[in-house]
């Protein structure tokens, strides 16, 4: 999927889920779980062990409504790579021009990490679709209607710190979608093989954010 249509897809449903897990055999049950909650955009972060591999195996897989994604991508040649793997967009914790200039020249969605005022205008003017505003947890949802006043045209997603019960305060506060990590994931519910909590925690989230216009 090339960068207008990822960005339109994300816009539209708001949520990004990210999966970090050691236990590589588990991961396309979670993927496949919280995809029946109806969360289409999944991220597989670049610290799941052999993570390249599984997005490569899950781009011939997935079904055409699901949006697939690789994050915590540090570099150029790590968002290359990615992208050659199969990889929709491209997410990062911290902000890499290299990394978006390769985005950005291969047609794909990228949303880099950044904080302060200062940070997120960078990332920003060198080409970021949406900026990913992390670690959200030590700013909360205020931080993102104080940034909104002055920054209006910049595209923000918190990560850290957004849960099914926040995610919409986020919204309403600026925020144009959200990361979820550890909070819709429940390591107890996949270590019992409890997919029904996943699906349930998905379906949660996705109706909490119901009626709110791109």
């Amino acid at each position: 999927m090339k960068r207008e249509e990822a960005l339109e897809f994300i816009l539209k449903t708001k949520v990004i889920a990210v999966i970090r897990m050691a236990d590589t055999e588990k991961l396309f049950q979670v993927i496949e779980t919280i995809r029946i909650g109806g969360i289409r955009a999944i991220e597989i972060t670049m610290t799941v062990p052999n993570a390249l591999d599984i997005i490569k195996t899950m781009a011939r897989k997935k079904s055409s409504d699901v949006l697939l994604g690789a994050g915590t991508v540090l570099d150029g040649d790590t968002a290359a790579a990615a992208i050659k793997a199969g990889a929709d967009f491209l997410v990062s914790p911290i902000t890499n021009f290299e990394m978006i200039a390769v985005c950005r020249k291969l047609e794909t969605f990228v949303a880099p990490g950044a904080l302060t005022p200062t940070e997120i205008v960078a990332a920003w003017q060198h080409g970021a679709d949406i900026v990913k505003v992390f670690p959200a947890t030590s700013v909360g949802p205020k931080y993102f209607k104080d940034l909104k006043g002055p920054l209006p045209q910049i595209r923000l997603m918190p990560t850290g710190g957004v849960s099914v019960e926040n995610a919409k305060e986020f919204i309403d506060s600026g925020a144009c979608c959200v990361a979820i990590g550890t909070a819709l994931l429940d390591k107890n519910a996949i270590a019992e093989n409890r997919w029904d909590v996943l699906t349930q925690k998905a379906r949660q989230l996705i109706e909490s954010l119901a009626g709110i216009r791109p």
